[in-house]
């Protein structure tokens, strides 16, 4: 059985969750208190973060890294699409996304110039998701993932306004119709 050491409000474990529920994946949750972090998460991992994925002996941290491991332990539903192209650029946005995730946090932060260094982020989005329906290409997949977490919460919780960028609010409207989705957007309601 799989173990996830998560927590509700953190964007890196939603990514998990979302890859999980996915491949249809059954596990069991341990929530950690991020305001007071428990000892025994630096034995999981030693720089005290969640998401954890413990599955027998294997403790592993990072959700990008986790949902690489759960496309190639669980290989159905494939979460990478078949073209190799499209798998690059997929690849290549995950590998990006602090691109995102800086702007993001400097503008919870209230830090000068973040909302415009995050719209531009945005703007990249989409104009890719002009070109192809999803992040990850044809198909929903861990690009999509590694991103939709964080948009969600800039929308909902941060009250960044995504209408325009045509684009990226299709497809964040197209996703959320995802159960997986749907499920983290309750998720984000409760914060």
């Amino acid at each position: 059985m799989i173990t996830l050491y998560d927590a509700d409000r953190c964007p890196y474990c939603a990514r998990t969750r979302i890859a999980l529920a996915e491949k249809g994946i059954e596990y069991e949750t341990v929530e950690v208190d991020l305001d007071d972090r428990p000892a025994w998460i630096y034995e999981k991992n030693p720089l005290g973060r969640v998401p954890v994925l413990e599955e027998d002996t294997l403790l592993l941290p990072e959700s990008a890294v986790i949902n690489e491991y759960l496309e190639e332990r669980y290989p159905e539903p494939a979460l990478w699409p078949a073209d190799p192209a499209e798998r690059a650029f997929g690849r290549l946005l995950v590998f990006r996304f602090d691109q995102l995730s800086k702007p993001y946090y400097a503008l919870r932060r209230d830090e000068d110039g973040a909302r415009e260094r995050l719209d531009a982020e945005l703007a990249k989005l989409d104009a890719a998701l002009g070109v192809l329906p999803y992040l990850s290409g044809r198909e929903f997949g861990l690009a999509d993932i590694a991103y939709v977490p964080w948009l969600l919460r800039a929308r909902d919780r941060m009250g960044v306004a995504l209408g325009s960028f045509a684009a990226l609010s299709d497809w964040l409207a197209r996703v959320s119709e995802r159960p997986s989705i749907a499920a983290e957007l309750d998720v984000v309601a409760a914060l």
